[in-house]
């Protein structure tokens, strides 16, 4: 099937990589490209669910366990930690929409066509995804630890501690500052790399060459589609993080759209990644 890419008048395109380029895009996208993974998402419904429902589950298996180890100071920290790791999530999501995309059959375990395809190098841009989310960690342990003059704060103070403490600006500002670098980095060498290494044979340095190229170039909108991606994630949070049982699989099927329209591949050579499942 030939391979389709989304064209919009305000795009140029600049060579890259191994005949990949790169649109420049100069207004936001990000109700199109939502729109776009909502309508995946009404195709495949029981997909998207059945990984929004696990994205939920794993919430809560996390926030159970560092309350039963007696940090839960660190619930906030991780809510902010987990958009570190979600590019890594969505790989099936990613596989879903190329796969309505291609014309080609979708079910749950076809979606796992995307974790075996490129399983090398998207497990190495996972170990760095990894990293970046350990570093996280411990700075906010770092941050509690010198902000509040090593005690950590117990469940019934947190919340006033973290908030309306005669140190609170100072340290929510410090950990903003520092989690937002975090982020941008980590959206930076993931917002192309990931759904690139789904969809074409390439290798995970060069596919981190081109989403940073991407992020570089268009910078304005993506800092947008990042902003987008953290309110609704956060939206999705809230209560009980029932909503990510929507939110995640409607930002995963959009963030592959947003992917094929940054990203030019049909003059690319290198082929698309095929492996049929029954």
């Amino acid at each position: 099937m030939t391979d389709t890419t989304i064209q919009t008048p305000e795009n140029t395109v600049d060579n890259e990589l191994h005949g990949i380029t790169i649109r420049t895009i100069t207004t936001d996208q990000s109700g199109k490209w939502l729109q776009a993974g909502w309508r995946d998402f009404k195709q495949t419904p029981a997909i998207g669910l059945t990984y929004g429902a696990l994205c939920v589950l794993a919430g809560w298996l996390v926030i159970l366990s560092i309350f039963r180890t007696g940090q839960p100071y660190l619930t906030l920290p991780l809510a902010a930690g987990f958009m570190l790791l979600a590019p890594l999530v969505a790989v099936g999501l990613y596989e879903t929409s190329r796969r309505l995309e291609m014309g080609e059959n979708v079910t749950i375990w076809h979606s796992l066509n995307g974790f075996r395809r490129n399983p090398g190098q998207i497990g190495a841009i996972g170990v760095v995804l990894m990293l970046f989310f350990l570093a996280w960690t411990r700075i906010a342990m770092l941050l509690f630890a010198l902000f509040y003059n090593g005690t950590m704060p117990s469940l019934d103070a947190l919340i006033w501690e973290t908030f309306f403490s005669r140190d609170a600006i100072t340290f929510l500002i410090t950990g903003s500052i520092l989690g937002g670098a975090l982020a941008i980095i980590v959206f930076a060498i993931s917002v192309v790399s990931i759904p690139l290494l789904v969809d074409r044979d390439v290798d995970v340095i060069t596919a981190v060459i081109i989403s940073v190229n991407a992020f570089r170039k268009n910078w304005k909108v993506l800092i947008g589609w990042a902003a987008v991606i953290a309110i609704l994630a956060a939206c999705g949070m809230v209560v009980f993080m029932f909503g990510l049982a929507v939110m995640m699989p409607l930002l995963g099927y959009s963030s592959w759209h947003a992917y094929r329209g940054i990203i030019d591949t049909s003059h690319a050579d290198v082929a698309r990644l095929r492996r049929q499942v029954p």
